[in-house]
């Protein structure tokens, strides 16, 4: 099948998601529509349209002008096996005790290893990003140094591979309390069930929709020893005083999804509401912040 796609970015979020919306009406009919935050710290965000037919230039610039959008640039998607291409590129990945792997390399898991599998069509999340890579290595670390966690949650999940590493450890902990996973995108809580599934973590981990603490299991699992939290930086300082509501004195939380530039930003949002760093790591152009809460 042929797909077109059509990109443009513009200068804040509201006129993006506006455009997004409006687009829905737009002739021919778009079969996707997505807006994300391009993680440069411009604070900018692309505006992805996809279509079967081509759409008209014409109309094209008419819309990003009454939006204040850029020009949209259009161009034919190329047809692409993805499975096949995730399992050509995407290698195993060792993070402290944990390696994350695909069920085409099952045969490559080493002794002694915590293995976490992540199916090959549900690639978002599995741990090839750094921001998930520093977020398993900063929890085996606060493993090794003594915490022992009873209440976890994972916010903003994607395929629930932190929430899945967290009950690999903490197996006795995780049977009598599962670990919750929540994202706002119903797909991907989806994929989490699926790889929970997969993991034969059912029980111990509980995958729910919902934006940030807003659920009542989350709220039911309150206060918690331990949060995982992998999105980005305005989310994670919208999340602050949230944050700090249901991690319990003394708990921790790992933050990630932030760029360098951006940590001391974060860092001071959560300070303000209670909690202290004890760890910082950068792995590229990432940062992963270590946090604990006051008592």
């Amino acid at each position: 099948m042929t797909t077109y796609s059509a990109l443009t970015t513009l200068d804040a979020r509201e006129p993006a998601e506006a455009l997004a919306e409006a687009m829905e009406n737009f002739l021919p009919e778009p079969t996707g529509i997505g807006v994300f935050e391009i993680e440069d710290g411009s604070g900018r965000y692309e505006v992805g349209i996809y279509f079967d037919a081509e759409p008209d230039d014409t109309e094209l610039a008419l819309m990003a002008a009454i939006y204040g959008a850029r020009p949209f640039a259009v161009s034919l998607v190329p047809e692409t096996d993805w499975v096949a291409h995730v399992r050509r590129e995407l290698q195993p990945v060792e993070a402290g005790r944990f390696f994350v792997y695909g069920s085409h390399d099952a045969g490559r898991v080493p002794e002694g290893r915590v293995a976490l599998l992540i199916e090959a069509a549900m690639a978002f999340g599995t741990g090839h990003h750094a921001t998930t890579l520093g977020c398993l290595v900063a929890l085996d670390r606060l493993e090794r140094v003594g915490l022992r966690a009873a209440r976890i949650a994972d916010i903003g999940c994607g395929t629930a591979v932190l929430a899945m590493a967290a009950a690999a450890i903490w197996p006795e902990a995780t049977a009598m309390v599962p670990v919750i996973a929540s994202d706002i995108d119903p797909v991907a809580v989806e994929v989490a069930a699926a790889n929970v599934a997969a993991n034969r973590l059912d029980g111990r981990v509980r995958c729910v929709t919902a934006a940030g603490f807003a659920h009542p299991d989350l709220a039911a699992g309150a206060p918690y020893d331990l949060v995982f939290a992998n999105i980005l930086m305005g989310p994670l300082i919208d999340l602050a005083p949230a944050m700090a509501a249901h991690v319990g004195p003394g708990g921790h939380a790992i933050l990630s999804g932030i760029l360098n530039e951006q940590a001391d930003a974060v860092a001071a949002a959560y300070r303000a509401a209670g909690f202290c760093v004890s760890g910082r790591d950068e792995i590229r152009e990432w940062t992963i912040l270590v946090l604990r809460r006051n008592q």
